[in-house]
């Protein structure tokens, strides 16, 4: 039954956001350059996206009345309500690509920061310490990879970027 917590992810990341704006899809899936040093980052960030999305489809969701169920539960709406405010977000860019309105306000990677709320809370529905460990290992390497789309952003959009990263945090 895990496979169920996935069916709004799709929906909200893949058929929103094409509806909303068919070339945000394009973009949404774009890697900024990341130099070789940081190659691994990039491969740990697939790889453990991948195990994310087996570990819930194979998982069941664990519906015992505990605090943990109904905080994951709690954290899990939040995660995607975050992750639909971003996506909305996300396709209503300026013509250059450019975005600093909607949830882009409050945080410089928003869709970042709903996939993992989202998947912490899908770690705690499923009560698997293994997804909640891929989740932290796949944080870790979608840090290095904003870090890589920062110094992109800066590149394309220059002092744009730069003043907009003084006035919005990374994440929240």
């Amino acid at each position: 039954m895990g496979f169920l917590l996935l069916l709004p992810f799709f929906l909200i990341r893949f058929l929103l956001l094409s509806r909303l704006d068919q070339q945000a899809l394009g973009r949404a899936a774009h890697f900024a350059p990341m130099p070789k040093t940081e190659k691994g980052f990039y491969w740990l960030y697939q790889v453990t996206n991948i195990m994310i999305f087996i570990l819930i489809l194979v998982l069941p969701i664990k519906r015992s009345p505990s605090s943990i169920y109904y905080m994951g539960l709690l954290i899990y709406l939040f995660g995607l309500l975050a992750l639909t405010a971003s996506i909305i977000s996300f396709a209503s860019c300026d013509n250059t690509g450019f975005n600093c309105s909607g949830a882009y306000r409050f945080s410089r990677n928003p869709m970042y920061a709903a996939y993992f709320i989202f998947f912490i809370g899908c770690a705690m529905l499923l009560h698997s310490w293994l997804l909640l460990a891929a989740v932290l290992l796949f944080q870790l390497a979608a840090h290095r990879i904003i870090l890589a789309e920062e110094n992109w952003c800066i590149q394309r959009f220059g002092s744009k970027y730069l003043d907009y990263m003084k006035k919005v945090r990374r994440y929240f």
